[in-house]
């Protein structure tokens, strides 16, 4: 199934944490957050201004991203958990 997200939206693809920390100790299950860092999978066309003229996004489908802990809407799609958010809910792009 393919998504094509609306307006500034973005989906989302969370990327996985290490499970190890740099001490050597295995982080359990039950004691991970859930990464706050993700791939960009799909972007909008971008917001219009008040003349109606588009603004292009600042992220692009590949993107390595950081977004807020409470970002976003989480949603299925073929099994596979993805987040929708708005562009301005990006706090970085990772490079």
């Amino acid at each position: 199934m393919k998504i094509r997200p609306l307006h500034d939206r973005l989906v989302i693809k969370r990327v996985a944490e290490e499970t190890k920390t740099s001490g050597g100790l295995f982080i359990p299950d039950s004691a991970k957050e859930k990464p706050a860092r993700g791939k960009v999978v799909a972007v909008g066309e971008g917001k219009r201004d008040k003349d109606g003229n588009r603004i292009a996004p600042d992220v692009k489908a590949g993107d390595e991203i950081l977004f807020g802990k409470y970002a976003g809407t989480e949603l299925k799609l073929e099994g596979e958990e993805h987040i929708v958010l708005r562009e301005e809910e990006v706090l970085a792009v990772l490079e």
